[in-house]
C-alpha cells in the first residue's frame, strides 16, 4: 500500500508557499498585486465622476443615489461572497483535497449567479421607488434610472469577474486577478467617453453608458479568468462531469459569505448614520465631514488589498491544521496594515490641511474637515487593523465576532450621535469623538475575539 502523505505535502507548489515560506515576503508578495489593482478600481470610480459631469449636475446627482447600491453590490460579490470563496478554496487546497476546491468552486458560482438575480430584480423592478425614496426627483431621477437599469441588467457580470477573482486568489494567485483589475480600468478609461458620448458609429449612450462600459470591460476580465480557471492542469479543477448539488458545498461558502455579507451594509449604516448626525449642525460642518472622512476610502484599498491576501495564506494554513502560523499571519498583516493606516492618519491629525487644501478652498470647510482629521485621523490605524483582521477571520471561517464589531460600531455611532445632539447639545468635535471611539471599539471587538482564542471555537 502507498503511504498516505500529509496534506501540505499533497499540495501544489504555490500552496506549498504558502504553507512554509517566510510570511513578510510572502504577504508582502500576495498583497501588492492586490493594492496596485484595487487603487485601479478607485481611479475608475473618480474618472466616472469626471466624465459624467460634462453631463450636468442632474447625471452627476443622478449616479450619487445609485453609488451606494452598486458599491454595495460591489463590496458583497468582492469581499462577502468572493471573499468566501477565496477562504473556502483555500482550506480545500491546503487539506490536499483538490476536488474538494473544485466543487466549493462551482458552488460559489451559483451562489453569485443566485445574488446577481436578486439585485437585478429588485432595482430593476422597484428602482423608481428607492431612488424617488432617496430623494431623487425630475432630471435626477432620470439619470440615476438609467444608470442604474444598465448596471443592474448586467449584475450578473460584476458577480461573475468577482467571485472568479475569489477562487483564482483561494489558489495562491493574486496576480492574474489584479492584471485583469487594472487591465478593465485602462479599457474603461478608452471605453467611458465613448460609450457616454459618441465616437464615429458608436452611439452616445449620455449616462447609461458609463455603466455598459464597466459591464463591458468586467465581462471580458471575467472571461480571462474563467479560461485561466478552465484550462486543463488549473490548480482549481472547475470543471467535472457529472458533478451534483451538494447542501454541504453550498454551505461551506455561505456559512462565512452571508456575515462576511452583511458586514459592508453594517458599515455603510455606520456612515449613513454619521452623515446624518452631522448634517444637524449645519452644511458648512456636513461639507468639512464630508471631504474629511473621503479619506477613510482611500484607507481601504490598503486593507482590502492585504486582506484578501491574509484570506488566502490564513485559509490555506487553516486547512492544513497549522492553526499557530495562521495566527502569526493574521497579527503580522493586522500590524502591517495598522501601520500604513496609522502613519496617514496622524500625518493629516498634525496637518489637516495635506488632504482638506485639495478638495475645498472655503476656509469654514477646510476648519470642518480639521477639526474631524485631528480628532479621528488618530484612529485610522485601529481602523486598519481591525479591517485587516476582519479579512483574516474570513480565512479562518470565524465571523460571528467581526460582525459583532460591525454591529458595535454602528450602535456607539447611533446612541452616541442621539446623546450628542438630543441630550447634551455638544459641538460637532464631541461626536467625532464618538465617530473615533467606534473605530476603536470595531477593532478591539475582532483582535480581542482572536487574542482570547475565538479561532479555536
Amino acid at each position: 500500500m502507498a503511504a498516505v502523505l500529509p496534506a501540505s505535502a499533497q499540495a501544489p507548489d504555490r500552496t506549498q508557499q504558502l504553507l512554509h515560506a517566510p510570511l513578510l515576503p510572502t504577504l508582502l508578495r500576495l498583497a501588492m498585486p492586490n493594492v496596485i489593482g484595487l487603487f485601479a478600481m478607485t481611479i475608475q470610480i473618480g474618472y466616472d465622476g469626471f466624465i459624467l459631469g460634462r453631463l450636468g449636475h442632474e447625471a452627476l446627482a443622478g449616479v450619487a443615489l445609485v453609488l451606494p447600491l452598486s458599491m454595495l453590490m460591489v463590496q458583497m460579490s468582492a469581499g462577502g461572497i468572493g471573499g468566501a470563496t477565496t477562504a473556502a478554496v483555500a482550506r480545500a487546497l491546503g487539506a490536499g483535497r483538490t476536488a474538494d476546491a473544485g466543487q466549493l468552486a462551482r458552488h460559489a458560482l451559483l451562489v453569485g449567479l443566485a445574488m446577481a438575480a436578486l439585485f437585478m430584480l429588485a432595482l430593476l423592478g422597484f428602482g423608481r421607488t428607492v431612488y424617488t425614496a432617496m430623494g431623487g426627483r425630475g432630471g435626477a431621477l432620470d439619470a440615476a434610472l438609467a444608470y442604474s437599469n444598465a448596471m443592474f441588467g448586467g449584475a450578473l457580470t460584476i458577480w461573475a469577474v468577482n467571485v472568479l477573482g475569489g477562487i483564482v486568489r483561494g489558489a495562491g494567485n493574486m496576480v492574474l486577478p489584479s492584471v485583469a483589475m487594472l487591465g478593465a480600468t485602462l479599457a474603461h478609461l478608452l471605453l467611458c467617453p465613448a460609450l457616454v458620448f459618441g465616437l464615429g458609429p458608436i452611439p452616445g449612450f449620455g449616462v447609461a453608458g458609463a455603466a455598459l462600459s464597466t459591464l463591458t470591460v468586467n465581462g471580458v476580465s471575467a472571461l480571462v479568468l474563467a479560461w485561466a480557471l478552465l484550462r486543463p492542469g488549473g490548480t482549481v479543477p472547475l470543471r467535472a462531469r457529472g458533478w451534483r448539488i451538494e447542501r454541504s458545498a453550498f454551505a461551506g461558502i455561505l456559512r462565512v459569505g452571508l456575515p462576511a455579507s452583511l458586514s459592508p451594509v453594517v458599515s455603510n449604516g455606520s456612515i449613513a448614520v454619521a452623515t446624518a448626525v452631522v448634517g444637524s449642525y449645519g452644511t458648512v460642518a456636513l461639507a468639512g465631514y464630508g471631504v474629511a472622512a473621503r479619506l477613510e476610502y482611500i484607507l481601504v484599498p490598503i486593507a482590502f488589498g492585504f486582506g484578501t491576501a491574509l484570506t488566502t495564506l490564513v485559509a490555506t494554513n487553516m486547512g492544513a491544521g497549522q492553526t499557530g502560523r495562521a495566527l502569526r499571519a493574521a497579527w503580522l498583516g493586522g500590524g502591517l496594515v495598522a501601520a500604513i493606516t496609522g502613519a496617514i492618519g496622524l500625518a493629516v491629525a498634525v496637518a489637516p490641511g495635506l488632504w482638506m487644501d485639495a478638495f475645498s478652498a472655503d476656509p469654514q470647510v477646510r476648519a470642518q474637515g480639521a477639526v474631524y482629521l485631528r480628532i479621528v485621523g488618530a484612529s485610522y490605524g485601529l481602523f486598519g487593523l481591525g479591517l485587516a483582521l476582519f479579512f483574516a477571520s474570513q480565512g479562518a471561517g470565524r465571523m460571528l465576532w467581526p460582525l459583532v464589531g460591525s454591529l458595535a460600531r454602528l450602535a456607539v455611532v447611533a446612541l452616541g450621535g442621539w446623546i450628542c445632539v438630543v441630550w447634551l447639545q455638544a459641538p460637532a468635535s464631541a461626536f467625532y469623538g464618538v465617530v473615533a471611539a467606534s473605530l476603536a471599539l470595531y477593532a478591539a471587538v475582532i483582535a480581542g475575539a482572536i487574542r482570547f482564542g475565538g479561532w479555536a471555537r
